[in-house]
């Protein structure tokens, strides 16, 4: 089935470059020097940042100010809005480099219970357009159009008036393959649970040459679930994309109008690295009594997902070299005017031996009143990337309660 190899690469892509591959069927030479050595999971849709501010500044999230889609980047966060209630809608052509049909659809909502509780939900929808499935004969067996799914709710709430936690259980809907017979075996999608787990910190401070200036701090632990599969006849069964995101990020408010953020991010999979297994002279591989291939380097990914988590901070063939190279960097920044103007940068690295995403983004937004409208764009250091030239609009409504609406009003008045 021919379309089903393109839609398999294309799953791949949302998380690595085209360029991940390895060479001879090896990952080391016999120096132990790297060759490309990605890791893949299940639903990496999961991962793509989907709204035009985090969007616009490398994908960075964490731990930047609250707003209508911390849901993705950090719920905690969102018992820190200045707004009772939001709702926000974003929508992204992807790959287009690729194909022309591909597409991303968020949408995220919170209400806050009190000042300490919090409650939120999204709906992520990824659809990977429409694919013309063929035997091996090259006969048409229909066409069908792919895409999965991500449900959610998440309660936050404060445990000091500085810190916050939140849990956010998720159902993830994976139907790739549209029920079709693959080698002689019925597919079916595939069905998950899982939850992300988040802490933020926000504290403000008194400067002699600023207004007021905010250190905050984020760290969200995300799709902790069970691993999934795509056929009930099968053992496989793949890992989700659990992952450990870890920011900072400084607010500078020079005067009531004009304020400044930068940050910073990083961000890890919490699933097995691939190992390097052993090869005879023949480059064949080289299997046990039990007919399992044998490891030379790393660990076997074969294990359950808690242990994943843990094996993945020192399982990697190449060693603590490697491990680091297995870490993602983000960085932004953000300038606002009087809240009404915000214009964003960024830049994303991804190791070349592990997937290779380097991009710089920029954006902007315009707000007023309870609208909201953001957009980001994306330059690929390569220019035949994939991502190359990917866009990002976020359409938000944020609602203040009565009260607090009133006093905003007043100090306007006020200042006039």
């Amino acid at each position: 089935m021919k379309k089903l190899f393109c839609l398999s690469a294309v799953v791949i892509l949302l998380c690595n470059s085209l360029l991940a591959q390895t060479i001879d069927g090896k990952n080391y030479d016999y120096l132990g020097r790297g060759y490309l050595n990605t890791i893949t999971t299940a639903v990496p849709f999961l991962l793509v940042a989907p709204d035009s501010r985090a969007g616009a500044m490398g994908d960075m999230g964490v731990a930047t100010s609250a707003d209508a889609n911390s849901q993705h980047h950090n719920p905690a966060k969102y018992v820190f809005n200045d707004n009772i209630f939001g709702i926000s809608i974003s929508y992204s052509p992807w790959l287009r480099k690729l194909v022309n049909d591909i597409n991303l659809l968020y949408l995220s909502s919170y209400y806050k219970i009190t000042d300490n509780d919090a409650i939120s939900f999204s709906l992520r929808y990824f659809s990977l357009g429409d694919i013309a499935f063929t035997d091996i004969n090259g006969e048409s067996m229909g066409n069908q159009k792919p895409n999965e799914f991500a449900i959610d709710l998440g309660y936050s709430r404060k445990l000091i008036d500085e810190l916050s936690i939140s849990l956010t259980p998720r159902f993830i809907y994976s139907n790739l393959t549209a029920g079709q017979n693959v080698g002689g075996q019925d597919t079916e999608a595939g069905l998950a649970g899982a939850a992300d787990l988040s802490l933020f910190y926000e504290q403000d401070f008194r400067t002699k040459r600023l207004e007021n200036s905010t250190l905050r701090a984020g760290l969200n632990i995300s799709n902790i679930g069970n691993k999934i599969s795509y056929s009930s006849g099968t053992l496989r069964r793949d890992f989700l994309p659990t992952n450990l995101k870890l920011g900072l990020s400084y607010t500078m408010d020079f005067d009531k109008y004009n304020s400044l953020m930068f940050g910073a991010e990083i961000n890890k999979l919490l699933v097995p690295t691939p190992p390097v297994y052993q090869l005879d002279s023949a480059d064949h591989y080289v299997y046990d009594a039990a007919g399992n291939r044998i490891i030379a380097r790393g660990k076997n990914p074969d294990v359950s997902v808690v242990e994943g988590i843990f094996q993945s901070f020192g399982d990697a063939p190449g060693g603590f070299r490697e491990e680091m190279r297995e870490i993602n960097y983000s960085v932004g920044i953000e300038y606002t005017y009087r809240e009404l103007l915000a214009v964003r940068a960024g830049y994303f690295f991804e190791s070349p031996y592990k997937g290779n995403r380097q991009f710089i983004t920029i954006g902007a937004g315009l707000h007023y009143s309870v609208f909201g409208l953001d957009v980001a764009y994306l330059f690929t250091v390569d220019q035949h990337h994939p991502l190359e030239n990917t866009l990002r609009f976020t359409l938000t409504f944020d609602f203040a309660s009565f009260d607090k609406q009133e006093i905003k009003e007043q100090g306007k008045l006020n200042a006039r």
